[in-house]
């Protein structure tokens, strides 16, 4: 096997933030309907299916998620909320990924106009420059 072939090939499985965040909030869907059928009487059936999915789903959201933070794909905060949480209510995990997301827009704006300042610092050519 050559070197740029297992540069290339990743050393483990790995998910992008933006699929734990689908994959959260397919999570809370499942959990309105379970809701929804639990409280609806008659249901006893859909509520049995809905209520494994969840189950299922929460167990594969830790693993996934545990995953993730190991790769640093997520921080520490949603992740808790994801996995302790989320056997509760997954809302929290989706509020988080949210939240986890507007931090990081605001992050890459205010990132790039400190990159821009850091550049006419060490230029030389800004306001304290010779």
């Amino acid at each position: 096997m050559s070197e740029e072939a297992s540069k290339a090939k990743p050393n483990g499985p790995s998910l992008s933030y933006e699929t734990l965040k689908k994959l959260s909030f397919a999570h809370s869907t499942v959990y309105i309907c379970l809701l929804v059928v639990w409280i609806v009487p008659g249901l006893a059936l859909a509520t049995s299916i809905f209520g494994f999915i969840h189950g299922v789903g929460w167990i594969l959201m830790v693993l996934l998620i545990l995953l993730a933070l190991r790769a640093r794909v997520v921080p520490l905060r949603t992740a808790t909320a994801v996995a302790v949480l989320g056997g509760i209510a997954p809302f929290f995990g989706s509020y988080e990924f949210i939240r986890e997301g507007r931090r990081r827009k605001s992050s890459d704006s205010s990132g790039g106009e400190l990159a821009a300042e850091a550049s006419v610092a060490a230029s030389g050519t800004g306001p304290g420059g010779r």
